[in-house]
């Protein structure tokens, strides 16, 4: 389990009853005596927002954050990002959920199956030193937490589905559950890396060509296609950091939002593993 500790002093007080004001972009937590961080450090995560960045040039950057982090010489960092259209692969991929049609796909070291990245998704990737005993499904469970809770407060009902990582809408009116935020992760030498994507504005026929996180029975979507209307990443962006800077410190707690499973729900998502060099 992740281990408890007061948050940085410039990112929540310690209060014994009632509710903490909100700093700007935060959430009011009612009765929150210590947060409960899953990070080794208490010294706050630097956000870097990168803009429009070529997937493998961004893969270059989270390496060397994640080298300098855990060698003692760099911080905790969360970059945030949109790609050109790519295509990426996780280690459990199989060939047959590769685009038939020769599309180039970037094969990765992360969990998780393939995805598409592309403009209109937000895309994060919190590299953080996690406290012992590491806690790999524990930290998922905070990005999920901070993604549904933005979701959420846009006015998108949303939550978890058992079995599968990510953030889901439930099936309903004919539709299947649909995966809205996507998460895939490694952690290393005790150091997160990749992360999440949220689907705020892209071109959701891009899916189309594979199989979107090795799952068949179950849809892909976004802000805008619930919300009926235009919503793009930088209307989002400052509530997703926010909100994820919060989840990692505890200061946003987690909480259950399981949505009731599809009939004939069989699929599995995410498989979570330690590294290596961490067992």
């Amino acid at each position: 389990m992740c281990r408890a500790r007061p948050a940085p002093a410039q990112r929540a007080a310690n209060v014994s009853s009632g509710a903490r004001r909100a700093e700007p972009g935060r959430r009011n937590v009612a009765r929150v005596t210590a947060a409960v961080s899953c990070r080794a450090r208490t010294e706050p995560i630097t956000p870097l927002r990168r803009g429009l960045v070529d997937y493998r040039t961004a893969w270059d950057e989270q390496r060397a954050h994640a080298a300098a982090r855990a060698d003692g010489a760099g911080p905790d960092v969360l970059m945030l990002l949109e790609h050109p259209s790519v295509y990426t692969a996780g280690r459990r991929t199989r060939e047959h959920e590769k685009p038939m049609d020769g599309t180039p796909v970037v094969d990765v070291d992360r969990g998780g199956k393939i995805t598409w990245h592309g403009p209109g998704q937000l895309v994060g990737y919190p590299i953080v030193g996690l406290a012992d005993p590491i806690d790999v499904v524990d930290y998922v469970r905070r990005l999920e937490e901070a993604l549904i809770v933005v979701c959420t407060e846009l006015g998108v009902s949303c939550g978890r589905v058992d079995g599968r990582s990510g953030v889901w809408l439930a099936a309903d009116g004919g539709r299947p559950e649909r995966k809205i935020a996507a998460i895939g992760v490694r952690v290393q030498r005790g150091v997160t890396l990749h992360g999440f994507s949220l689907n705020c504005d892209p071109d959701l026929t891009e899916f189309d060509r594979i199989v979107p996180c090795g799952i068949t029975d179950a849809g892909v979507t976004s802000l805008t296609a619930e919300l009926g209307r235009p919503v793009r990443v930088a209307e989002v962006i400052d509530q997703v950091t926010a909100a994820v800077l919060d989840a990692l410190d505890g200061v946003l707690p987690v909480s259950q939002h399981v949505l009731a499973p599809a009939p004939g729900n069989t699929a599995a998502g995410l498989a979570l593993h330690l590294h290596p060099a961490l067992r």
